[in-house]
């Protein structure tokens, strides 16, 4: 069994980052183009690397812990200080993890907007599709006519 070092869970977290931030890449372009029957795929990848990604930072906070760092964020900075040459990769691997966290950020966030557009654009649609005065809870009854329906008062017991 390999022990697990704050360096294992770094290469670790690297490797699912580049992977999310692709995914996040790939979910942008589909909300472009509107090609919105792809986004469920997507959407449950991204949610699976998320998870990953929460877990291997747990990860690596216990490790940091166990090494006697603080177990956060903070902690990594120390614990790379701490190592110096030791351990020369960790301070590049830190860095550009930091980095991709922020560029997944704003791909997230850009991605929420081209959702929010979509959403806004079919909700033009659907409202352009409605009669003029009709009300969301008019329903068409069996002759073609539209016909609204009652809002029901509720049930009281007495």
């Amino acid at each position: 069994m390999t022990t697990v070092t704050p360096l294992n869970s770094l290469r670790e977290e690297a490797h699912i980052m580049s992977t999310l931030l692709d995914v996040l890449r790939q979910e942008q372009q589909l909300l472009v183009t509107a090609e919105i029957d792809g986004l469920s795929a997507v959407t449950t990848r991204k949610t699976a690397l998320v998870t990953q990604m929460t877990l291997l930072s747990a990860q690596r906070h216990r490790s940091l812990g166990k090494c006697g760092f603080p177990a956060e964020e903070a902690g990594m900075d120390a614990w790379i200080a701490a190592s110096g040459d030791a351990q020369p990769e960790s301070a590049t691997l830190w860095t550009a993890l930091l980095q991709h966290t922020r560029e997944a950020k704003e791909l997230n966030r850009v991605n929420g907007m081209l959702i929010n557009k979509q959403m806004g654009h079919a909700q033009s649609a659907l409202q352009a599709l409605r009669p003029q005065g009709q009300t969301p809870n008019s329903f068409y009854g069996p002759g073609g006519i539209s016909t609204a329906v009652p809002r029901s008062r509720g049930f009281l017991a007495g």
